[in-house]
């Protein structure tokens, strides 16, 4: 078998841990299997180089940024090869370079475009365990990209994919998916097995145990994909297909994101390019939208409010003053809550329901936004543990 694993920064965030998972590593090596590994940065350490950087320069262009960020993933997976030669095992580290992880040209929000097979294989014809730099890749300038926090799961679901792996598992330092954040949520259950479309969701809602693109790409190219925890042997959550669940529950998950900014766009002219304008200027600034609002003021203008990621930010209102918007405020100090699951669009009661808890709960609603299998509500920060455990109640998903 060709087994993909993927190690998060927690998981090899000191010497113990580092050790801890090249004994993971080498189980599943000595099973007979050629394995893969991809790394995320040691702990802290990307908050750490993003905080240098603020000291040298706050307004650092994407590409240097880049350049910066990558380091991380390169000191894991070379002290990881030196864990693994000083127990005796044949191992190589790799950086997307070497790899040919090849991507968008976007700085810091690049997509794989493409990946070469042939180094890697070469390295596992040798019988040495292949560890690969994650969140990262180079553009068709020969650049350093990053693919945005997190990145480092769609790096290994996108080798998964590349190489035909066998299985992809993603370890962290939680024991798989729950239908809540058990820190907040006490009893948030561990689910079996959970849906690509539900998986997709939750992780682009906020739930942080995988990353939303990974989840997409491992849908497409059918990599069989397994959450696991790294500090401990008990079994995860496997991400499938929704039709090959048996149990069909209207409500999975509830989830939460804090890192949610509301931009408020005001004075916008009536017309019907009035939206895409503003939306075009942050498409070309490579800044996601999700929750959107607009509607008409007194003098005739529009106000156009949105969601982003609290992040993206200072680049979202520079780029809206650039296409002639002056009148631009942003607001933080808010969080996305939402309800999340399959059999949620047949059934309008779902929605009746959370409002109801929150209601109960004394939460406020800011914005709304749906899908057919999501409804997300933006609440004030300090209410969004409340209107987990309140919604995680209501729908009875701890029993």
């Amino acid at each position: 078998m060709l087994v993909v694993q993927k190690y998060g920064g927690s998981s090899v965030a000191n010497a113990e841990r580092i050790f801890n998972v090249a004994g993971r590593i080498t189980e599943t090596y000595d099973k007979g299997n050629d394995v893969v590994v991809i790394l995320s940065a040691q702990g802290d350490t990307t908050d750490d180089l993003i905080e240098k950087a603020a000291e040298i320069n706050p307004d650092a262009s994407r590409r240097e940024m880049d350049m910066l960020l990558s380091t991380g993933e390169q000191q894991s997976v070379a002290l990881m090869a030196m864990a693994l030669s000083k127990m005796g095992y044949k191992a190589i580290s790799l950086n997307a370079f070497q790899v040919g992880i090849e991507t968008t040209p976007d700085y810091s929000v690049a997509k794989i475009s493409k990946i070469s097979d042939e180094r890697i294989k070469k390295e596992l014809a040798e019988k040495k365990i292949v560890l690969v730099t994650g969140f990262q890749g180079y553009n068709e300038y020969f650049d350093v990209t990053t693919l945005g926090r997190g990145g480092s799961d769609t790096s290994a679901v996108a080798i998964a994919a590349a190489l035909k792996a066998d299985l992809c598992e993603i370890y962290t330092d939680v024991d798989g998916v729950y239908t809540s954040d058990p820190r907040i949520v006490k009893d948030a259950q561990k689910m079996k097995e959970v849906s690509f479309d539900e998986m997709s969701e939750l992780a682009s809602l906020g739930a942080k145990v995988l990353h939303t693109r990974s989840v997409e790409v491992a849908q497409k190219f059918g990599v069989n994909l397994v959450v696991r925890s790294s500090l401990t042997k008990a079994e995860g959550t496997v991400v499938k297909e929704g039709k090959d669940i048996m149990e069909t529950v209207l409500v999975r998950g509830v989830a939460s994101d804090k890192d949610v900014a509301k931009v408020v766009v005001k004075d916008v002219a009536n017309g019907t390019d009035k939206t895409f304008k503003i939306f075009s200027a942050l498409g070309k600034a490579s800044v996601s939208v999700d929750m959107i609002s607009q509607y008409p003021t007194e003098n005739g203008t529009y106000t156009v409010e949105f969601t982003i990621n609290k992040d993206d930010t200072s680049v979202a209102v520079k780029a809206l003053n650039e296409a002639g918007y002056s009148n631009v405020t942003a607001e933080t100090g808010m969080a996305k809550v939402s309800i999340v699951g399959t059999g949620m669009a047949t059934h309008p009661n779902v929605a009746c329901d959370m409002f109801e808890a929150l209601a109960d709960a004394n939460i406020e609603v800011d914005f709304i936004a749906t899908s057919e299998i999501r409804i997300s509500v933006l609440v004030a920060e300090s209410d969004v543990n409340a209107a987990l455990v309140a919604l995680h109640d209501k729908f009875e998903l701890g029993k």
